[in-house]
Formats: C-alpha cells, sequence, structure tokens
C-alpha cells in the first residue's frame, strides 16, 4: 500500500460515497486509476466494505459512558463485574480521579439504569459518574 492507496483511504473514510472523478482530483491520478486502486484495495480485503453510521438520536436503545471509582488494589480484581454484562462495549482504565470508563449500550434508558444500579451496589465500586450519549459527531472506529 502506497501513500496514492492511503489518501485514497482516507478520502472514502471521510465520505465512501464520493465520486471518483472526485478522489481522482484531490490524490492527483486518473480516474480509471484511482477505479483500479479501489477494486484492488476491496479485493485485497484492505476494505472489506461501506457502512451507514447514524446519528445517536437515530439509533435504538441508549449508550453511556461511566467514570467508575473502585478501592480494589489493581482494576484486575473488579472486571467480573463488567464482563457479566453483555451490554458492556469497552472497559478502559484510565488515570486521574477515577478508575475505569466504561462504555454501555443498552436498549432502554430503564435497562440503563439497572445496569448501573447493579455496578454501583458492587462493594468495590467507590463512585460511579454517568454520562449519557446524546450524539456522535465523530467515530472513527467503524
Amino acid at each position: 500500500m502506497d501513500k496514492f492507496d492511503q489518501a485514497i483511504i482516507n478520502l472514502l473514510r471521510k465520505n465512501a460515497r464520493q465520486r471518483v472523478s472526485f478522489i481522482a482530483e484531490q490524490v492527483s491520478l486518473s480516474r480509471s486509476a484511482v477505479s483500479d486502486r479501489i477494486k484492488k484495495l476491496e479485493s485485497s480485503g484492505i476494505i472489506r466494505g461501506y457502512q451507514v453510521l447514524l446519528s445517536e438520536s437515530q439509533k435504538e436503545g441508549v449508550s453511556a459512558y461511566f467514570e467508575i471509582q473502585h478501592q480494589c488494589a489493581r482494576c484486575s480484581e473488579v472486571m467480573h463485574v463488567f464482563h457479566a454484562i453483555p451490554e458492556v462495549i469497552t472497559c478502559r482504565g484510565i488515570s486521574g480521579e477515577m478508575d475505569l470508563l466504561v462504555y454501555v449500550k443498552a436498549a432502554s434508558m430503564k435497562r440503563l439504569h439497572q445496569i448501573r444500579e447493579l455496578i454501583d451496589a458492587q462493594d468495590d465500586i467507590v463512585r460511579i459518574k454517568t454520562h449519557v450519549v446524546m450524539s456522535e459527531w465523530i467515530n472513527n472506529l467503524g
């Protein structure tokens, strides 16, 4: 993969529906060269597909970040709590006053509240702050 392929991929990440002629102009290649490169990137599996990303307000369900502070010596000692909750998408150790940042996608606000209560009821959890996702402006995770 060379600099042209990388530039094409970056443009497609921004808008996968861009015209090939626009991409060609941006990367200083011909339309046919860009079309060929895109086909090769797709056939080699580098580009695995295209998707529609909805804004948070258009999605079913609700998502939130929980900032969590615990009293264990190591974060790994409370991981069993989060492994037991299927709605947990990520759980990351963070610096600062709080210890963990947990991202949850739940079917409803009621279920999100149940998850929060379940986490908060754990003896090792000292504090939990909830941040409900209202909108999503950038998502480069795919």
